[in-house]
């Protein structure tokens, strides 16, 4: 009898390990990024969904000559302590005859020199003080997890603070985000903010981290069961990097922000699914505007309709910067 129950101990065990072991391979994939030597190591391979939504797909000249003007400006190394107490920088760029601050929050393990590449050099002509931040397990700001806005949201709240403590001119500030960026921007919209915010710009931004973790599951590597996969996703969010994927969700809080919200998406965008951007600005109460680029992919639509993009911010702008 003894026998029997230490064998179907060990087979539940067993049956447990494996169960487990798959939720792991996919934090372990997506959320967990303590080894950062990707960064700096070419990639043996590289998904379609990620190749075909990067701007270098059709637009490596302008990308890599917005990288290359960031790099070349004479840029200020600021830093914050999270709340959970990570270290985490930023680049500072002051414009000559500064209008307004904006907060460059960008995406998924990526950069503010390449998310932001091709509009940079573009709002800081028009008067933008930026603030490139790097996010947390980004770029030189520490960190082992990224949380898809769920803690983020709250660096981003810091990093407001930090700007208007410096910013004595009291000029308008605007928090403008690309893909998890822009996730994170709308989710901290909900929290308390210094006045002198203005406004949100978000392009290509999810509704939830589960969602989203959902449609990379089923969509990119065609797994079944997601449901049980994300159970076991968020048990190791909550165990290791002490967070849920319910804190990632912008539902709240485009409930509750009263600040103008100017959304862009590309319609055909495979990255991160149009719809998200379409239900954000359904959710939205605050005044909104919405613009969708029909041809343009994850982060494209500045590249694919440029006059258009650069016009619809310059109007956000000169609309909200007096309120």
């Amino acid at each position: 009898m003894k026998k029997k129950a230490l064998k179907i101990t060990g087979a539940v065990t067993a049956a447990f390990g494996i169960f487990m072991t798959f939720g792991w391979s996919f934090f372990d994939l997506i959320i967990h990024c303590g080894n950062r030597k990707y960064q700096t190591k070419k990639r043996w391979f590289q998904l379609s969904h990620t190749r075909i939504n990067h701007p270098r797909d059709k637009f490596e000249k302008e990308y890599e000559e917005g990288k290359a003007w960031c790099r070349q400006q004479n840029m200020q190394d600021c830093y914050i302590r999270s709340a959970d107490g990570l270290l985490l920088h930023g680049f500072y760029l002051p414009a000559a005859k500064a209008k307004r601050y904006v907060l460059l929050s960008h995406g998924y393990k990526g950069s503010g020199f390449g998310d932001f590449a091709y509009i940079a050099k573009f709002l800081h002509e028009n008067g933008c003080s930026l603030l490139f931040i790097d996010q947390r397990c980004c770029g030189l700001s520490q960190g082992k997890y990224i949380t898809f806005g769920a803690k983020e949201q709250w660096d981003v709240q810091q990093w407001a603070y930090y700007i208007a403590k410096r910013n004595k001119e009291k000029l308008p500030i605007y928090l403008y985000g690309e893909s998890m960026g822009a996730s994170t921007v709308l989710m901290v919209s909900g929290h308390k903010l210094p006045r002198e915010v203005k406004g949100l710009i978000a392009d290509c931004g999810f509704h939830s981290m589960k969602g989203q973790l959902r449609d990379i599951a089923a969509n990119w590597f065609h797994l079944n069961w997601v449901e049980l996969l994300l159970l076991r996703v968020d048990l190791f969010c909550g165990l290791l990097a002490g967070f849920h994927m319910k804190d990632a969700d912008t539902t709240d809080a485009m409930k509750t922000n009263q600040r103008p919200v100017l959304f862009f998406h590309g319609g055909k965008d495979s990255y991160v699914e149009p719809e998200n951007t379409r239900y954000n600005y359904a959710l939205c109460r605050a005044p909104k505007e919405l613009v969708i680029v029909p041809e343009a992919r994850h982060l494209c639509s500045s590249y694919v309709e440029p006059e258009l993009y650069r016009r619809r911010l310059l109007e956000f702008f000169e609309k909200n910067d007096s309120l």
